[in-house]
């Protein structure tokens, strides 16, 4: 079900909860939010959509891609970027890192680590850090 975009920086800013398997129909509600937004869009986490979860979704090269749980536990190659927001007005600079190693939970919750460079590797960081409470 694609869900209405949240815009309110005091949620925004609070540290999301581990997801669970109760949480795979969010999951498929970011899936439908980020589909209808594609035009402008590039990724979203669950708090964007009103769900206080650590799921991401991303375009990975034009293919969606959910994870649970994501954290970085590996990056190199730090780099400056301006980046937008639907949640939040304008666009803003952040620190980002050209390559990084992911650890997350897919759709089985099975846990899985995977290494992501380029444009993916940006937008999961601007997701996890919604996921981490972090507006930028």
């Amino acid at each position: 079900m694609v869900k209405p975009i949240v815009q309110d920086p005091a949620f925004l800013s609070q540290p999301s909860a581990p997801a669970t398997p109760e949480d795979l129909p969010v999951g498929q509600d970011l899936l439908d939010t980020l589909a209808a937004h594609a035009d402008t869009c590039v990724g979203m986490a669950a708090n964007m959509i009103g769900v206080a979860k650590r799921i991401i979704v991303f375009s990975n090269e034009g293919t969606p891609t959910l994870l649970f749980n994501p954290k970085i536990v590996k990056q190199s190659g730090p780099y400056r970027v301006e980046e937008g927001c639907l949640s939040l007005p304008g666009r803003r600079e952040a620190k980002r890192y050209q390559s990084i190693k992911v650890e997350y939970q897919n759709e089985a919750f099975q846990t899985r680590w995977k290494t992501f460079r380029g444009f993916p590797a940006q937008i999961i960081q601007h997701e996890i850090d919604h996921c981490n409470g972090i507006l930028i």
